[in-house]
């Protein structure tokens, strides 16, 4: 757990920085969600490096950091504010929900709340230059040919959370005994299961 404890509006700020997954400015934050990241709170956010900010006019704007990204999942997983009060109460719960989600299907909160990835895009393209017929089966072995600029961590993180999408099965090869060593390295491992083939749009 992080050393240094964050404020019930630091918390929100930075939750509400997740959800928006991208830039925002203080004007946009209060239309939308009723607060603005000023003053201190800022200071702290900026300080900690959880939070970029950046004037833009007369209006800070402000993103999210991948330090960010990562208090936000300690936050849901501990959490160390001690608010009383029904609208904590239904955030903490919420909080709890979306974690017991994310350990079940292995997921990030970035693979919730963030924006469509590229990599998902080259992932698509991908896919139809390989397959044979509208939702037929391609090998990740090929795949991942075709996404060679694309780390294997990156391509990894995207297919998981391509595979909750309702386009989208990923499932393991029926017959592993036609697996090569080729296959067995580019499976995607879901869960403790080994994934070996990919449908999209049936």
């Amino acid at each position: 757990m992080s050393d240094t404890n964050l404020s019930l509006p630091q918390i929100a700020a930075l939750v509400v920085l997740m959800v928006e997954a991208g830039e925002i400015s203080n004007t946009e934050m209060r239309a939308r969600h009723g607060i603005t990241l000023d003053g201190a709170n800022r200071r702290t956010l900026n300080e900690l490096k959880l939070v970029d900010s950046w004037k833009q006019g007369r209006a800070y704007v402000h993103m999210l950091t991948d330090a960010g990204w990562a208090r936000v999942a300690e936050e849901f997983r501990t959490g160390t504010v001690k608010a009383t009060g029904s609208p904590w109460a239904m955030a903490r719960a919420l909080m709890g929900g979306v974690q017991g989600f994310m350990e079940r299907t292995d997921r990030r909160l970035a693979d919730v709340f963030g924006p469509a990835s590229d990599v998902e895009a080259l992932i698509r393209e991908a896919y139809g230059e390989l397959v044979m017929e509208p939702g037929g089966w391609v090998s990740l072995t090929e795949l991942r040919v075709l996404l060679r600029d694309v780390t294997r961590t990156k391509a990894d993180e995207t297919l998981r959370r391509m595979a909750a999408m309702p386009d989208v099965n990923i499932v393991p090869e029926s017959n592993q005994k036609a697996l090569t060593r080729r296959d067995r390295e580019a499976a995607l491992i879901i869960g403790d299961q080994d994934k070996h083939l990919i449908s999209i749009g049936a």
